[in-house]
């Protein structure tokens, strides 16, 4: 299996889909289950500033976050589908 190690400020993403029924067994309309978000599987570096010091990524391996509706590059290591986002488009971290 191959292991994707982003570069500079990127992050690997796989996107979280919501389940459309309730624990119950209840069909939820599909603007309920709309939610953006994904876990983070892996994160570059991070890139430099001006005087050449590095900026780290503000997220870590294993993260739940809240992507953008759109962006984002589609990336597919074997069966799995991944997406990378810059650091800056990630939207913010979601915590139970």
């Amino acid at each position: 299996m191959k292991r994707l190690i982003p570069t500079f400020n990127r992050i690997l993403v796989q996107k979280i889909l919501q389940s459309a029924k309730t624990e119950t067994g209840i069909l939820l309309p599909e603007t309920s289950t709309k939610l953006n978000s994904g876990k983070v599987i892996a994160v570059g570096p991070g890139s430099r500033d001006r005087d050449g010091k590095l900026l780290p990524v503000s997220v870590k391996e294993g993260d739940t976050v809240l992507l953008p509706e759109y962006g984002g590059t589609e990336v597919k290591l074997g069966e799995k589908e991944y997406h990378l986002f810059r650091d800056e488009d990630i939207l913010g971290t979601l915590h139970e």
